[in-house]
């Protein structure tokens, strides 16, 4: 007789199912997700569709890394499934037709829209291949990293000049990029869990870069991803390379790096004499500046000291004869680049994912009256728009009556409720004023 097969669950059950639901209060819940799209698959190129893939491994882990675009998808595709896949922004990169390659960052699903331009970028792996020696592991990704934003807010002009972005939208925009990463706590984070740095520097107006290129009223942001790298100081170099050795052993597909002590007589000779360690030690094994070093701690929750605390610690162990703080370690901490680079110049910012009021645009500037024009007709433009709603509600309502208990109770009214704006009849509204302008053309201002 065969023998009964005996089951074996190994998947892992979904974190949103029946028996695995996630509270709405927890930490995985309120954790933002991210989803980096192509828009016209086959029509940005090569290049646009690796600096995708780039830009998607430095939103890792809260992103969909093994995301396939189809020619045929829509922005409305994507925006109906960010709702229930719980994806909270779009960065969506696209290819005009005089060759200039865009990016839109998007709140779901309301929006605000900000919209950039890509002057210039650089791949990941041409970034890797211009440093001496590049860094990559697998196992910096498994952690998001950490956001260091600078110069996002202009300082007060002392000419009295109004700046080129209104207060509000500098601060939203700070705001918007703030949202992308899980915010931390530097005092229960640990340091352990941080190996990654995304740097968001922007020009300010005026100056020199700014000024050479005379886009002294741009809103250009310079787009850095680094590693953390962190190697520990006051040992000697044949100390280090004793623990780089223990390391590589305790890896069974690395075989080398153990030092050969056959020809000396004691093992002190090896730890105190430097040329027994490998010669003479070089640049980057010096001492390096005491603005690159932390002092952190043995257990998890590790606290980095500023100079000052740094100094009266110091001078405190002097002062008493102690070499150090025991559970103190000194790290110097390096910064390794691995891509990509991008430099964006935004260029527009909508209400709406993708659409709605134009709320600042960088070539076309408008009057008073125009603006208070252009908001009688956004409100004239809702009004109809909720008219429409209520209009079809009431024919669906009215059909479901008409069959008359064919239904069961409570169908019509549950699709009902379950349209949303999105699912009601609505017209893309474009007004001429408000266009995009592409390529290199510039709007003319209005007074």
């Amino acid at each position: 007789m065969a023998r009964h097969r005996k089951k074996r669950r190994t998947h892992v059950r979904a974190q949103n199912g029946p028996n695995n639901s996630v509270k709405a209060n927890s930490s995985a819940s309120r954790a933002p997700k991210s989803m980096v799209i192509r828009i016209g698959a086959g029509e940005v190129g090569p290049s646009v569709s690796q600096l995708v893939q780039d830009v998607r491994t430095v939103m890792e882990p809260d992103t969909a890394i093994r995301l396939k675009e189809r020619k045929s998808n829509r922005l409305r595709d994507y925006t109906t499934m960010a709702g229930p896949l719980g994806v909270s922004h779009l960065l969506l990169f696209s290819r005009s037709n005089t060759g200039n390659t865009n990016m839109r960052l998007a709140i779901t699903p309301r929006g605000p829209t900000l919209h950039f331009r890509v002057e210039k970028y650089s791949l990941s792996k041409d970034v890797q291949k211009s440093l001496k020696h590049p860094k990559a592991s697998k196992k910096d990704y498994l952690t998001p990293p950490l956001l260091v934003m600078n110069n996002f807010t202009s300082p007060a002009s002392s000419k009295g000049s109004e700046p080129a972005v209104p207060k509000h939208l500098e601060s939203l925009t700070t705001t918007i990029f703030q949202s992308l990463f899980p915010p931390i706590s530097p005092q229960s984070t640990p340091l352990a869990s941080i190996h990654r740095v995304l740097l968001l520097d922007r020009e300010l107006p005026g100056s020199s870069s700014n000024t050479t290129s005379g886009d002294s009223g741009a809103y250009t942001i310079n787009f850095r991803h680094y590693a953390i790298t962190t190697k520990r100081i006051g040992l000697s170099r044949g100390i280090r390379k004793l623990n780089a050795a223990e390391k590589l052993s305790l890896d069974r597909k690395r075989k080398g790096g153990i030092p050969n002590l056959g020809k000396l007589d004691d093992v002190a000779d090896y730890l105190l004499d430097p040329a027994a360690a490998g010669g003479f030690t070089s640049g980057s094994e010096s001492e390096v500046e005491t603005d690159a070093e932390v002092e952190v701690l043995e257990n998890n929750a590790r606290k980095v000291l500023n100079k000052k605390q740094m100094s009266a610690l110091r001078s405190k162990n002097e002062k008493a004869h102690k070499p150090g703080i025991p559970g103190v370690h000194r790290k110097a901490v390096k910064l390794v680049e691995i891509g990509p680079r991008m430099r964006l110049r935004m260029t527009k910012v909508e209400e709406d994912v993708c659409g709605g009021k134009v709320m600042w645009h960088e070539y076309i500037n408008k009057s008073k009256e125009e603006i208070q024009a252009m908001e009688k007709i956004w409100d004239k433009r809702r009004f109809e728009k909720a008219e429409r709603k209520r209009v079809q509600k009431e024919n669906v309502e009215r059909k479901r009556k008409e069959r008359g208990g064919k239904e069961k109770d409570g169908e019509g009214k549950e699709d009902v409720n379950q349209l949303g704006d999105e699912d009601w009849d609505d017209e893309d509204f474009e007004d001429e004023d408000e266009m995009e302008i592409d390529g290199e053309a510039q709007g003319v201002a209005v007074d």
